[in-house]
């Protein structure tokens, strides 16, 4: 299965709240998710952490902005290869340059 982008982090949530919901573990709810989705599942402790927000009342799924600095890259290149694998070894890098 291709792994989820954005929008489908935001479907991959909404189940939780659904889970969550049904009074689910986070376990079951991880299991399940797992079995439906594979590797685009997020992690148990993922899970953790949005019922915890749920269970505060906290129902946003959205992503909240970051502070700091956006990451900008001049050689298109690099960028390229970072946006389709956000997380090579910097040996593979030098290697491919």
């Amino acid at each position: 299965m291709p792994s989820f982008e954005l929008s489908n982090k935001r479907h991959l949530r909404e189940l939780l709240i659904y889970f969550f919901n049904l009074k689910k573990s986070t376990a079951e709810a991880h299991r399940l998710l797992v079995e439906a989705y594979g590797e685009a599942a997020l992690s148990e402790r993922s899970y953790r952490e949005w019922f915890q927000k749920f269970k505060k009342g906290e129902f946003d799924i959205e992503d909240k902005e970051r502070s700091g600095r956006s990451k900008m890259y001049e050689d298109a290149k690099l960028e390229a290869l970072l946006n389709e694998d956000s997380c090579p070894m910097q040996k593979e890098l030098a290697l491919t340059f």
